[in-house]
């Protein structure tokens, strides 16, 4: 039996999340929605800008393992994190949550990532990231007991920006299909995917990659089209196993070779905000399917793990997830 059910891999952040209006939006040219890289200047100078934060650790990847864990399956993490305060925070935080980590932390420069997310009143994100040691994350770095220790090992597509980390995203893949086990990726964000449509195709075409996440905007920024059906049938005929495409309030549609079926969303009283909802919908659904549970199972587990986490500021679940009644019904 593996020793986890998931291992993520991906960049290791400290989000720093305010609430903010679209008039401040575009006073700081900020894109409503979307997720932008920036430097370390541009990272100061919106910090600076920022109303009253919260700072907790987060990342894509991180997001979705402690989502894991709190559904109750057994999660490890890697990414790189500087031996600076932030650092140590990241560590504490994912540790604390019961999830392995051991990346060796880089000695001195760049450091550690931060994510300023700008919350408008309508619950959506806007993110700007600063990379820093993220981008030092290196094919050593991926233990390679680690992932044949684990049932699917899932990356996020934001990891595919550092040179380095694509090596290393490669390598874990050997690993993880040499001992049987399954690789899965997040496409992350719609700009993500138009960086690199032509080397996410072919990570799925492949074989490299198992099992694909992603949501409305990045399946259509994924075939260059606007109609939702006909991006479902090029994903039908692209995917090697298994494809999950949320939306929204619309619920999810999953997708194999022999074909599609939809799954309903769980309803929400108020949505706060929207960060890690996909994140957390992957949680979910990777819950129910390293344990054995069918698709219908999986996509309602992701579906109340991402409807729980829109309800509250922040990525990750404040309580432990296995104590809601849908979680209890379905696990």
């Amino acid at each position: 039996m593996p020793k986890f059910d998931v291992l993520t891999i991906g960049n290791a952040i400290v989000d720093i999340i305010a609430r903010t209006d679209d008039a401040t939006l575009k006073a700081l040219n900020v894109q409503k929605g979307a997720m932008t890289l920036v430097d370390a200047e541009r990272a100061l100078q919106l910090y600076a800008n920022m109303g009253p934060a919260i700072e907790t650790s987060g990342g894509s990847a991180a997001n979705t393992v402690a989502g894991l864990v709190a559904l109750g399956g057994k999660g490890a993490f890697i990414g790189k994190v500087s031996g600076d305060t932030l650092g140590e925070i990241f560590i504490h935080d994912i540790r604390s949550l019961g999830v392995f980590f051991a990346t060796s932390q880089l000695i001195g420069d760049p450091p550690t990532a931060r994510c300023m997310i700008f919350v408008t009143p309508d619950g959506e994100r806007s993110m700007s990231t600063y990379l820093g040691a993220c981008v030092e994350l290196r094919p050593e770095d991926i233990e390679p007991e680690l992932v044949a220790g684990a049932q699917v090992s899932y990356f996020e597509g934001y990891l595919w920006d550092p040179p380095l980390a694509k090596e290393a995203i490669v390598k874990s893949a050997d690993i993880a299909h040499a001992h049987g086990r399954e690789m899965a990726m997040t496409l992350s964000d719609a700009f993500c995917v138009n960086r690199y449509r032509n080397e996410f195709l072919g990570l799925m075409q492949s074989g490299t990659v198992d099992i694909v996440f992603a949501n409305e905007a990045e399946a259509l920024a994924l075939y260059e089209t606007e109609d939702f059906s006909q991006a479902l049938l090029r994903l039908q005929q692209d995917v090697a196993k298994l494809a999950v495409v949320t939306r929204g309030a619309q619920g999810c549609v999953v997708v194999e070779k022999a074909g599609q079926t939809a799954y309903a969303a769980e309803p929400v009283a108020r949505v706060v905000d929207t960060t890690g909802a996909g994140d957390l919908f992957a949680a979910g659904f990777l819950r129910g399917y390293t344990s054995g549970r069918d698709h219908a199972t999986s996509a309602a587990l992701g579906a109340s793990a991402a409807a729980h986490i829109i309800q509250q500021i922040g990525p990750r679940p404040a309580t432990l997830l296995t104590e809601l009644p849908a979680v209890k019904a379905l696990l």
